[in-house]
Parts: structure tokens; sequence; C-alpha cells
């Protein structure tokens, strides 16, 4: 088994294939790094390709606080068609024809669904419905509603509009938006308001955060040479917003002991004068607590 140690944990931004799952993708890094604790953040469908976060040793726990970020994608959306998954794998569920939309109808409805709007997510998501994942559920035949979301979309732009066989209209589309919108409810709500129906046909996400496909690499290379994107150090260095702390609070800190808050929203981390990253830290009354400690006081 792989060591343990800091240096030994990190991050891996996988280019995720199509066809693969992102369990697949964990199940794979396990066997490249030689160890079990390997997790990842933000799952990614199959048909969809792209940036997935992958943790690996102590880097598992930081996942959680890493799928809250900010994500983007590139995407297709047929519109003339509605389908029970909102994306090209499901069945047709409503035909019509679209050609008729004029590009500015079609933005129209593209702004209808930017800024921050309330989202009902597709029956094939991983949300849970009393204890079992809507798309298990779906798969059941089971008949269950999901409750709007609000999401923010701060980026929904059309690179182009392309007229297709049967009356179908095809749009490439960019999206930035926060964690947990999905990009095929905003292609069925698109086709929805139009009145022609919509559905998602490809996916490739391109950044969460600041790990970007420029960061990535695919499984194979990852076989070929199987080393971190970033260390845990690094993840976090890169992720948060600093504070520095002198060597005492950093000792105290990284011995799960709390800080003086000093007026800051959100999670940030304590790097020390050395430049390491030493915990994750949120404020709460007149604590600086760690959400979780990066560098233990056993390996200072």
């Amino acid at each position: 088994m792989a060591d343990t140690t800091i240096e030994n944990a990190g991050i891996v931004i996988v280019d995720k294939a199509a066809g693969m799952t992102s369990h697949d993708v964990v199940s794979k890094c396990r066997k490249i790094f030689d160890t079990r604790r390997v997790g990842h953040a933000g799952t990614l469908d199959p048909m969809a390709t792209g940036v997935l976060v992958v943790g690996v040793e102590r880097a598992t726990k930081l996942l959680g606080l890493l799928s809250l970020t900010t994500k983007s994608y590139t995407a297709k959306i047929r519109l003339g068609a509605a389908t029970d998954t909102d994306d090209r794998e499901g069945q047709v569920i409503s035909r019509a024809d679209a050609s008729h939309l004029a590009a500015d109808e079609i933005t129209t409805g593209v702004a209808a669904l930017t800024g921050d709007i309330d989202q009902i997510p597709a029956k094939v998501s991983a949300i849970k419905v009393d204890g079992r994942r809507a798309h298990s559920l779906a798969r059941t035949g089971a008949d269950f509603d999901l409750a709007a979301r609000p999401v923010t979309v701060s980026r929904f732009d059309i690179s182009e509009i392309r007229s297709a066989e049967d009356g179908f209209v095809d749009l490439d589309v960019t999206v930035d938006c926060s964690a947990g919108t999905y990009i095929r409810s905003l292609a069925r709500d698109l086709g929805a308001g139009l009145g022609v129906g919509g559905h998602l046909t490809s996916l490739r996400r391109t950044a969460v955060g600041p790990f970007t496909l420029e960061h990535s690499r695919m499984i194979e290379e990852l076989r070929e040479h199987p080393r971190l994107s970033l260390t845990i150090d690094e993840t976090a260095k890169l992720s948060f917003p600093h504070r520095d702390i002198d060597d005492d609070e950093a000792e105290s800190i990284s011995q799960g002991r709390w800080l003086d808050p000093v007026g800051r929203k959100g999670i940030y981390v304590v790097v020390d004068p050395a430049g390491q990253a030493i915990a994750l830290v949120q404020e709460k009354g007149r604590r600086a607590s760690s959400v979780m400690v990066v560098r233990p006081a056993t390996l200072r």
C-alpha cells in the first residue's frame, strides 16, 4: 500500500472518457495509486467527459468542500424532442418541429435560464429520495417528484445554432454555474419554454473551481505515469483564500485547537511562515475552528 504521509496525499485531475462512470474512474485510480483511499468530487454521468477531481489518501477529506465550488461546461442541446432522461440516452416522450424558431427566440429562452433560478433536477440524477438515489427509483418505474432547488447560472452562452434534419435545431453552448446545477435540466427547460422540447446530446466539463482541462490527464496517461496533479497542501492553497499565521498559531491549530477570528466569512486556509497549508478554517462566534487539518502536528 502507498505511504499515507502528506506527500502522497493529493488530488488527480482526470479527463474522464465517455462511457465510464465516476466510480469506474475511482476504481481504476485505486489500482494505479495502490490504495483504497480514493474518492471523487462531483459526479459525471457516463455520457459526459471532462474534469473529474479525484482525491487520494487524506485528500479525500477535501472532496466535499471542493464539490461546493463553481463548474464550467461545454454542451450540445437538441431542440425538437424531449426525453425521459433529459439526454440522448433516454426515450423520446414528445416531438415537435423546431425549424421555425428564430435565433432571437432561442436567445431569449436562454436568458430566462440565466442568473439565479429554481431548477428541478432530472429524475435520473443522484439526488436522494427517501434514502434512495433518484436514478435508482426511476429505473424501477416509481412515480415521484423532485423539488425545485435554487441554483446560479452565471453564464449560458450560445456559440452556434444549426438546423438539423427532421426539424431539429442543435445548439452549442457554454455554461458556468454553481454546484448542483444540472445541464440536462437546462436543456429540458429551454426546450419546454420554447414549446418544442429539448434534451442534452453531449456534455464536457471544462472546469471545477480552479481545476481545468489543462491540469487533467486521461486514465491511460496515469497508468503510464501515476503521479498526483497537486499535493494536498497545493490543493488547499489553490482552492481557498489564505490567512497567514505564525508558528505558535500553526502549532495550536495543527493540534486541534482554535484561533482567534479575524472577521472573515467562509472557509479559508491558514498558512504558516514556511508557506505550508496547516488547516482549513471557518469562523463562528469567538472561534476560528478547523474544518479540516491539512497538516496535523504529527507531520510538522
